[in-house]
């Protein structure tokens, strides 16, 4: 079923200006036009402020010509016509060649919208060639009445998204164009949820948005849309949840194994863990499958809320598959849990690991162990993946880290159960209430904020060389301390070598541009190895690295070294920011701070003060006072709370960032909605959206909003949301 909103571009606007749309903003259809929202809206008598504008950029301004000018080109045949356009307070100089007409129109006094991109000639800024449209009687209808030409002089003008091809006012242009075809158009949120609200229909939204008449206008018409994407996007979110409970799973009790388990901790579960694991264990009682997300510090005790849900797995024969990012956090998981378990209840169980490094013999070996069911409890990297991994029973399927994951892996995954097997997300990355809702609409989320007692609080210092480039040195001389109480230390640096720009695409700041620094301190293995080999405070000591380009078998073997207690400093990119346990590490120094986001810095800040010693973190950083990449540091630094820091991170970081560049189904898509700041929005949609799929599941009563609802999906977004 298709509607106004499907129309193409080509059928309303012809082949050339479709073809010319698509390349510049990837629209096809109408719907995808009335999504090119403006990002600004100006006043014909409204001078915007040019001594804003930036060199490279393409810009759409609102002036007043100054002076016109033609002078004789000198060494070819031909005349520049300069027009110099102020605000009041800047110049910008606009340049014609040979197009000496142009001052017909283009005189003193007159006003207009000017686009191009800004350059620089002889240290001044100009638009050379630019496209414009200047504010006459031209734009209105011969003979308009008085009160017209007055609506027409004071209405906001429209500043959209443009390029070099297509110019603000050529969207707007066609953006009347595709407004008068939307007859028909239904409304996808009930009548009765935007009467609540006082909300716009959905036809006198987008006009309202792309021609307002007036500022309340507009802003009506946007209040209305940011409402109706919250509420598809927690419709969809909200329906995907209620299909996946549609499909039949078997309950899972659990009995004596969790029972004995837990009679032999040596020490109580905090208040979190026993609450999550109740809510836990409910799911798992039901006949529909689990699939919940928990999200918890580093340290928090989150593998070990999961291995008692295994153990409720186990209890009638049942599997448990852990799907761990890499082989290190596999391999840790798997001693972790053996541990956990003690040697009686892991000789019953037989968990076993499964890495792409495991030799032949031993792969068959393992392939039999979960094939036949006698292993309980597997673990494993992407190698569970594979085709010949069968299992006989898989009720459970724990995804630590899942961020690192595709969906089709996750899927793949769960269809290995003979029926849909309960799903456990891990996360150690706390995720704010409305991203959890925009990003994760669709799981449980359950949270362990408490840590276990007797952690030692880490200590964490900025080392800001802006302010003391004398405090270099001193970094060296901490760690030479911590090595003298026979701990180790970890140096975190950005990238590999000069040449590259990161290592990891997580690995640099969420700043759009390299953050003001001073001179940079050497922030890469290559550069930074030799100083350390050579630092006085560690003569002697036993130094590696490990990074991203290394062999699988190269980093594992440094690792074990460090791990064993056979090296002393481990130089590492964020290879090590999830899931490293070395409880004698005491030391971090993160060079080049300001290049990590805040979830980041927390994260790899969780390496150290896993034992009986305190923690101590360096932040080392170059970024000059006042910036947003100096305020991020200081903000990891300043508290331990990464809940907190959830929020810092999602007031500081840019929003696409937020939500996850590779996200589908609308999830990271958004045009008008902001989880910084809409909050209110998200919630109130989202029990709007539960209350209409509660009384109409299968929304027979609602066609508009089904019709929507598949329209905002497109074939691979529904497989995402289906898989997801």
């Amino acid at each position: 079923m298709t509607g106004p909103l499907d129309v193409k571009l080509v059928t309303l606007l012809g082949d050339r200006t479709a073809k010319a749309f698509e390349r510049a903003f990837g629209v096809v259809t109408a719907g995808d036009l009335l999504a090119h929202y403006p990002r600004r809206y100006a006043k014909r008598g409204e001078l915007t402020a040019l001594t804003e504008l930036t060199v490279g950029e393409e810009v759409t301004i609102v002036a007043e010509v100054l002076t016109v000018s033609e002078r004789t080109m000198k060494n070819r045949r031909g005349s520049i016509l300069e027009v110099q356009i102020t605000d009041g307070r800047g110049i910008v100089t606009l340049t014609f060649f040979n197009q000496a007409w142009r001052k017909e129109t283009l005189q003193p006094g007159v006003r207009g919208i000017f686009a191009g991109k800004v350059g620089e000639y002889r240290g001044a800024r100009q638009l050379a060639h630019p496209d414009y449209q200047l504010f006459d009687d031209l734009e209105l209808v011969p003979g308009a009445p008085d009160a017209e030409a007055q609506k027409w002089a004071t209405a906001p003008i429209p500043i959209y998204p443009a390029t070099s091809t297509v110019s603000s006012w050529h969207v707007q242009k066609a953006m009347g164009v595709v407004l008068d075809s939307l007859d028909g158009l239904d409304d996808p949120v009930p009548l009765e949820v935007r009467a609540e609200r006082k909300l716009l229909d959905v036809r006198r939204a987008l006009r309202f948005t792309h021609q307002p008449e007036d500022d309340q206008q507009w802003r009506r018409g946007r209040d209305t849309l940011r409402f109706h994407e919250a509420f598809l996007l927690q419709a969809a979110l909200l329906q995907q949840r209620n299909a996946l409970r549609a499909s039949p799973a078997e309950p899972r009790l659990p009995g004596a194994e969790l029972a004995g388990f837990d009679a032999e901790l040596p020490f109580a579960l905090t208040p979190d863990q026993q609450t999550v694991g109740d809510e836990i264990f409910r799911d798992l009682a039901a006949a529909v499958p689990m699939n919940r997300l928990v999200q918890g510090e580093v340290g928090s005790g989150k593998t070990l809320v999961a291995v008692r849900a295994m153990l409720a797995i186990a209890e009638n024969g049942g599997q448990s598959a852990l799907l761990a990012p890499t082989e290190v956090l596999a391999a840790q998981h798997f001693r972790s849990i053996v541990a956990t378990l003690g040697p009686d209840r892991a000789a019953r169980l037989r968990p076993v690991l499964l890495t792409g490094q495991l030799g032949a013999a031993e792969r068959r070996k393992t392939l039999l162990a979960i094939a036949s069911g006698q292993s309980r409890i597997v673990v494993g990297t992407h190698a569970l993946l594979g085709d010949k991994v069968q299992f006989v029973d898989l009720g459970l399927v724990v995804v630590d880290e899942q961020h690192r994951f595709g969906v089709e892996q996750r899927e793949t995954l769960r269809r290995k159960g003979a029926v849909p097997p309960h799903v456990l997300v891990l996360t150690a990355t706390p995720i704010p209430r409305t991203v959890a809702m925009t990003v994760f609409g669709d799981l449980d989320v359950s949270t362990i904020r408490t840590l276990p007692a007797g952690r030692i609080p880490i200590v964490s210092h900025v080392v800001p060389l802006a302010d003391k480039p004398g405090w270099w040195p001193r970094v060296w001389q901490r760690l030479g301390e911590e090595l003298e109480a026979g701990r180790q230390g970890f140096v975190v640096v950005p990238a590999i070598d000069p040449t590259t720009v990161e290592d990891d695409p997580d690995a640099l700041a969420d700043d759009e541009t390299e953050p003001p620094v001073i001179d940079r301190p050497p922030g890469t293995i290559v550069e930074l190895l030799p100083i350390l080999q050579q630092a006085p405070p560690l003569a002697g000591r036993r130094i590696a690295a490990r990074h991203g380009r290394m062999p699988a078998e190269e980093k594992d073997a440094v690792m074990r070294s460090f791990a064993a207690g056979d090296l002393d400093v481990l130089v590492a990119t964020t290879v090590i920011e999830v899931g490293v346990d070395v409880p004698n590490a005491t030391f971090m120094a993160v060079i080049d701070a300001d290049r990590f986001g805040v979830s980041q810095l927390h994260q790899l800040r969780g390496r150290v003060g896993r034992g009986a010693h305190p923690g101590l973190c360096l932040f080392v950083t170059a970024a000059l006072p006042e910036t947003t990449a100096r305020e991020r540091v200081d903000a990891v630094a300043a508290t331990l709370d990464g809940f907190e820091l959830a929020q810092v991170d999602l007031e500081l970081r840019r929003e696409g960032d937020v939500l996850g560049a590779n996200q589908s189904g609308g999830r990271s898509s958004l045009k008008l909605l902001r989880v910084v700041t809409d909050s209110d929005v998200i919630i109130d949609a989202r029990a709007a959206a539960g209350a209409i799929l509660e009384s109409d599941p299968a929304l027979a009563e609602h066609p508009a909003l089904a019709e929507a609802l598949a329209r905002r999906l497109d074939e691979s977004a529904r497989e995402f949301m289906a898989k997801n």
